[in-house]
């Protein structure tokens, strides 16, 4: 047996079945005169407007000017006889002709009304025509009531009551705000107070106050910018003249607010993109900062990656890394897809290019300076003509300060183009050698000079006794022998005061030993015993010898003259 589903199915199947045949049956008696076809599209015509008010429709094309010209010029027409005050009030009449209508305003023809423009009313078309007519009529009644005596003074004394409310207003804005300056500047240190954050001061009084005062101020430009606003349109609103400049400025404005309203609402979805990137870049910063932290106080160690390259190499690092944020935000700024925008941002590009080839020069080597490590904070150099120690390395420049306390500032692309020279990077370990030259008299002992200069040394502040000075003949010259006296030590930034102090030593030290420092050397006719050394260095007994002169006689007596051998005159 079927169950009760089978059964409804059989009899669905049957009825759907049934219902075919007769639509089929029924539409195989038709005739084909019985069968109406679809009813025309109805003609798209042009509104005709006065007021704010459509009046009717046109819809025909009358020669070469199209619906839409037609309606507009009807439409202007209409306007200036409703706002002319002066125009004597006509009634307004349909004539016929033979293949149009017409609308006459006292001698004027308002419009032609065709068979066409009459078509899509299913009327005739000069009744059509009597029924423009009297809504222009009635139009035109309706639109003189504005311009009348009674209603031009009722709009004037709206426009004026308009203008005592601003005035009321403007002058309430110039006697409340000032008050609110002098209140928020009484309010600092009482009401005002500091923004800090444990001991460190973010915002002090005077900032927020006057950061108040001048949120105030933006406040009242912006009230009476919005009030001025407001008065136009309205006071242009109430005048027929000048309605119409009312409601286009009303539009003007509402259409801006709503374009930016809508454009908001767009680029909520970039802006929430942006914030993300901005937030994970923030973080990633972060974490950047954290390990090279790290590594700049030994915690992290990585092979052959100095510890004072940490901090450069994390400045380095962290600009990458907002280059490419601002990368990937790029193309979620609103605009910047537009033609502007990208014209601008090649501009300013170019501009960037051609400015900084220089800086960009000092970049590129102050990065190669960083990872070459020629020198250090504090270190003693030497860069072309100017010695000093480096106090400042910087992506663009490094800046020596001279003995004498002027401070140098150096491109990084001159100090890379020239030679450079370190006298601490080995003073540490290795030790400076300090050299210094002395021109001695051969009568000198090399060995006597030698001993006098090492001792010299070693009486000297900051010299270091190990390794040992140490002494090389460098030249001998016509008159003396050149001595090179070499000495180590650990301070390279007090090089100027060891020298002078090794100068001292070395004169007391010859001084007090009798020898002479033939530098510079010279000639004079003197007694050879007699010394250059300075009185308190000679013994107490010491008497300078008498200057004496001896006769030379005849030095070409034995060659010239045999007879002078034997000592007899010459005749």
């Amino acid at each position: 047996m079927m169950s009760r589903s089978a059964y409804g199915m059989l009899l669905m199947l049957f009825c759907l079945m049934t219902s075919t045949y007769v639509t089929a049956s029924a539409q195989q008696h038709i005739e084909p005169s019985q069968l109406q076809q679809a009813p025309p599209a109805k003609p798209a015509g042009a509104p005709v407007v006065l007021d704010e008010d459509t009046l009717f429709v046109i819809y025909d094309q009358l020669g070469p000017f199209t619906p839409q010209e037609r309606a507009q010029a009807i439409a202007d027409r209409l306007a200036r006889l409703a706002k002319d005050p002066f125009t004597r009030i006509y009634p307004v009449s349909a004539a016929d002709r033979e293949t149009t209508s017409e609308l006459i305003y006292g001698e004027m023809v308002v419009m032609t009304v065709t068979d066409r423009d009459a078509l899509p009313t299913g009327k005739k078309r000069f009744e059509v025509a009597k029924d423009y007519a009297d809504k222009i009529q009635a139009a035109l009644a309706k639109s003189r009531k504005q311009f009348t005596a009674r209603t031009l003074l009722i709009d004037a004394g709206l426009a004026l009551l308009d203008t005592l409310i601003l005035v009321v207003l403007l002058v309430l804005f110039h006697k409340v705000f000032p008050k609110l300056y002098l209140k928020l500047d009484t309010w600092r240190g009482t009401v005002i107070r500091p923004i800090r954050i444990q001991r460190v001061e973010l915002l002090s009084t005077d900032q927020i106050a006057a950061g108040l005062t001048a949120f105030a101020k933006a406040i009242r430009v912006a009230a009476v910018l919005v009030l001025l606003y407001v008065y136009l349109t309205t006071v242009l609103g109430i005048f027929p003249w000048t309605r119409g400049i009312s409601t286009a400025l009303f539009g003007a404005v509402l259409s801006t607010l709503s374009s930016i309203g809508q454009a908001f609402a767009t680029y909520i979805p970039n802006v929430i993109s942006i914030i993300v990137i901005v937030f994970v870049t923030r973080y990633i910063i972060k974490l950047i900062r954290l390990l090279f932290t790290g590594i700049e106080r030994g915690a992290i160690t990585f092979a052959e990656f100095q510890r004072d390259w940490a901090q450069p190499t994390y400045k380095i690092v962290r600009f990458l890394v907002i280059v490419f944020a601002a990368i990937a935000i790029f193309p979620y700024i609103p605009g910047s897809q537009s033609e502007g925008f990208r014209g601008i941002s090649v501009f300013l590009g170019l501009l960037l290019s051609l400015g900084s080839a220089v800086s960009i020069s000092n970049i590129i080597a102050g990065v190669v300076l960083t990872y070459m490590h020629p020198f250090r904070l504090g270190d003693r150099v030497k860069v072309a003509d100017t010695i000093g120690d480096v106090i400042e390395k910087g992506l663009l420049v490094t800046r020596i300060r001279t003995i004498k306390n002027v401070d140098v500032t150096i491109p990084n692309s001159l100090v890379l183009s020239n030679h450079l020279i370190n006298f601490s990077s080995s003073a540490k370990h290795l030790g400076l050698i300090l050299h210094t030259r002395v021109t001695i008299g051969y009568d000198a002992p090399w060995k006597t000079v030698h001993e006098l200069l090492i001792h010299a040394a070693r009486a000297t502040t900051h010299i270091l006794q190990k390794p040992e000075p140490f002494v090389l003949q460098t030249s001998l010259d016509d008159f003396y022998v050149t001595y090179e006296l070499n000495a180590y030590t650990d301070q390279a930034n007090l090089m100027a005061t060891i020298y002078a102090e090794l100068h001292q030593h070395i004169q007391d030290t010859f001084n007090e030993a009798g020898v002479e420092i033939m530098s510079p050397h010279y000639a004079q006719v003197r007694d050879g015993n007699q010394t250059t050394i300075p009185e308190q260095y000679l013994p107490k007994t010491y008497q300078a010898p008498s200057f004496r002169l001896g006769p030379l006689g005849n030095l070409f007596g034995s060659s010239h003259n045999p007879d002078s051998a034997k000592g007899e005159p010459k005749p």
